[in-house]
């Protein structure tokens, strides 16, 4: 890796000033063997240097693990702890919350199947409500009809169809209690059309 000093010159300034310092580098695979073993040797130093840092002024817990190209191992833990407790932890509460996860997941769900319950029991009332007051009304249209026929010289012009003798899957019978009766009609009611 290769640290330029970078000079530069303010353009406009009566005097040429010098400013010293690191110039920025290119990310990217040192080709040269020997630059990469340095630079990896520095930067792991560094990086051991700031967990150790951070575990120390943010009493945090903190573990590193780095191998290098040629399968060697470093690590460091501080003091309170080890890489492996560390990683225990890490798999206790990743998997904690994952279990969070899909604990509000299965909640969502039981609400909707709750709501959907709810809906489902509302439904099954109205459609009772809805049964009771269409046999209500089939009763009636039977006393009427009863009452129509005691009657001298009446006759309507509906007549009650025969109950039916099955129910439906939701024990509710079909409702076609009126049936249009045309049988009343005299052929002089009824005109005949001629075309010419």
């Amino acid at each position: 890796m290769e640290f330029s000093s970078q000079i530069t010159r303010e353009e406009g300034s009566p005097s040429s000033q010098r400013k010293l310092g690191r110039g920025k580098i290119e990310i990217k695979r040192i080709e040269n063997t020997t630059n990469r073993q340095v630079t990896f040797c520095k930067r792991r130093n560094g990086l051991l240097k700031k967990a150790y840092e951070l575990s120390v002024l943010c009493d945090a817990e903190v573990a590193l693990i780095v191998f290098s190209s040629r399968g060697r191992l470093y690590e460091y833990a501080n003091h309170s702890c080890s890489v492996k407790g560390t990683i225990d932890r890490y798999k206790k509460a990743s998997s904690d919350n994952s279990g969070a996860g899909s604990a509000a997941e299965a909640n969502a769900q039981n609400e909707l199947l709750f709501a959907e319950i709810e809906f489902m029991q509302k439904r099954e009332v109205e459609l009772h409500n809805n049964n009771q007051y269409l046999r209500a009304k089939i009763a009636e249209n039977e006393r009427a009809q009863q009452s129509m026929s005691l009657m001298p010289g009446g006759s309507s012009e509906y007549e009650l169809a025969p109950p039916p003798q099955s129910f439906d899957s939701r024990n509710y019978f079909q409702v076609n209690a009126l049936q249009p009766n045309n049988n009343h009609y005299s052929r002089q009611d009824q005109t005949a059309l001629q075309l010419n």
